[in-house]
C-alpha cells in the first residue's frame, strides 16, 4: 500500500509538473536604431554624446556607401548624415535613400556647417525630411530626434495596417486556386497602361495597390458562391456584387488608400452604364477603375482556367477591341492598350510581371529597368 500511495503521490507530481504554464518572457524595451553617417569621427562621437542617454541603438557609417551598406543588411527608423562627405555627398546619398522602396520611409536629418539658404533647399529637394546647421545645441538635436521618431512610428503603424490588409487581399486570392499570381500581373500591367497614357507617380502607385486590393470585399463573399461553376442564382449575383462596395468600406477607414477606393468599387462598371454597382456610364467611372479594369480582362483572356485554356495575346487583343466596340469599355483606353502590348519591348514587362518582380513604382533596380522599358514604349504608343 505504501508503495501504491509513493508511485500514486510521484505521477500526480509528474501530472502537475507538466501542466504548469511557462515562465512569462521578459519584455525588452523596444529601441530606435539610428544611423549616424559622417565622415569626421569627432562630428559622430559628439553626436553620440548627445543621445547617449536616450533609448536608442546607434550605428555608424564613415562613408555614403558604407551607410547604404548598413541600411541593405539592417533597419533604421533614423538617419543622421552630413551635408558634406566624400564619395557621392551627403545629396546624392540622401536621393538614394528616398528612392529605394525599402528605405524611404526613413526620417532623414541632414547636418552641415555651411550656412545658406541655397544648401537647406537642395538638402530637402534632395529629400531630407530635417536640415539643422552647425553649431548643434544639444537640447534642440534630442528633441528634433524625439518628433522625427514619433512621426516614424506613425508611418511604422499605418505600414502594419496596410500590411494586413495586403495580407488579407492575397488570402483572398488564395481561395480561388486558378487565379494564381493574378493580383501582382494586374498591378503590373494597371502601371504600364497608366504609364502610356502619362499618368503622374502617386496614380501609378494607387494603380499597383488597386491590382492587389480590388477584390478584397470578396473576404465576404461565402465559397459556395466564389467558386459555383455553373450559373449564379439572382441572389447569388447579389451577394457577389456585394464585394465592390464591401471591400470599400474595408479600405475606406486608411486614408492612405484613399486614391484606391474608387478602383475597388467601380471595376466592374461598364462604358456604357450597365456595369455595377453604381450604374456609372462614360466619364463618370474614374479613370484608374477604367484603366485597371482593362487590364484585368486582359489578364483574364490570357490565363488558364478549369473552363478554357489561355488566349494567345492576339485573339485576347481581338476580343477585348469586341468589348469596346460593344459598348463595355473605354475604347480610347482599349485602343492604347492594345497597342502597348504589341510592342517589342513588352516582353521585357511580360516576363517581370510573370515572375512577381513588379514593386511599387519607384523603387528598386528591376522597377526602374521595368519603368524605363514603359517609358519607352509609352513613346510608341502616343506618337
Amino acid at each position: 500500500m505504501a508503495g501504491s500511495q509513493t508511485e500514486t503521490t510521484g505521477q500526480q507530481q509528474e501530472v502537475t509538473r507538466l501542466v504548469l504554464p511557462p515562465p512569462p518572457v521578459a519584455v525588452q524595451s523596444s529601441r530606435s536604431t539610428i544611423l549616424i553617417v559622417d565622415s569626421v569621427d569627432y562630428n559622430r562621437q559628439y553626436l553620440k554624446g548627445m543621445l547617449k542617454a536616450g533609448p536608442y541603438r546607434i550605428l555608424e557609417a564613415k562613408t555614403p556607401d558604407e551607410g547604404l551598406h548598413l541600411l541593405a543588411c539592417q533597419p533604421a527608423d533614423l538617419i543622421i548624415a552630413d551635408l558634406m562627405m566624400p564619395g557621392i555627398g551627403g545629396l546624392e546619398f540622401c536621393r538614394r535613400v528616398k528612392s529605394d522602396r525599402r528605405t524611404r520611409l526613413i526620417p532623414l536629418l541632414i547636418l552641415t556647417n555651411v550656412q545658406g539658404i541655397e544648401n537647406e533647399v537642395a538638402g530637402l529637394e534632395s529629400g531630407a525630411d530635417e536640415f539643422l546647421i552647425r553649431p548643434l545645441h544639444p537640447t534642440a538635436v534630442r528633441t528634433r530626434v524625439r518628433a522625427m521618431l514619433r512621426n516614424k512610428k506613425a508611418i511604422d503603424s499605418l505600414e502594419e495596417s496596410e500590411t494586413i490588409l495586403f495580407s488579407l487581399a492575397q488570402t483572398v486570392e488564395a481561395r480561388d486556386e486558378e487565379t494564381g499570381n493574378h493580383c501582382e500581373r494586374l498591378a503590373g500591367l494597371s502601371v504600364a497602361l497608366g504609364t502610356a497614357v502619362g499618368l503622374p507617380d502617386d496614380d501609378l502607385v494607387a494603380l499597383h495597390r488597386g491590382g492587389f486590393l480590388h477584390d478584397i470585399g470578396k473576404i465576404a463573399v461565402p465559397d459556395s458562391v466564389l467558386n459555383k461553376g455553373g450559373h449564379l442564382s439572382q441572389t447569388e449575383w447579389e451577394v457577389m456584387r456585394s464585394h465592390t462596395w464591401i471591400g470599400e468600406g474595408i479600405c475606406r477607414p486608411m486614408r492612405s488608400l484613399a486614391p484606391v477606393l474608387p478602383i475597388i468599387r467601380n471595376h466592374h462598371e461598364r462604358w456604357d452604364g450597365s456595369g455595377y454597382p453604381d450604374g456609372l456610364s462614360g466619364e463618370q467611372i474614374p479613370l484608374l477603375a477604367r484603366i485597371l479594369q482593362v487590364a484585368d480582362i486582359f489578364d483574364a483572356l490570357t490565363s488558364k482556367r478549369s473552363y478554357k485554356d489561355p488566349y494567345p495575346c492576339e485573339e485576347a487583343i481581338g476580343l477585348l477591341m469586341q468589348e469596346a466596340d460593344n459598348g463595355w469599355r473605354d475604347p480610347e483606353l482599349v485602343s492604347v492598350f492594345c497597342a502597348m502590348v504589341q510592342q517589342p519591348d513588352f516582353s521585357l514587362v511580360s516576363s517581370s510581371l510573370i515572375s512577381g518582380q513588379t514593386g511599387e513604382p519607384g523603387g528598386g533596380e528591376e522597377s526602374r529597368k521595368m519603368r524605363d522599358s514603359l517609358v519607352r514604349m509609352s513613346r510608341e504608343v502616343l506618337r
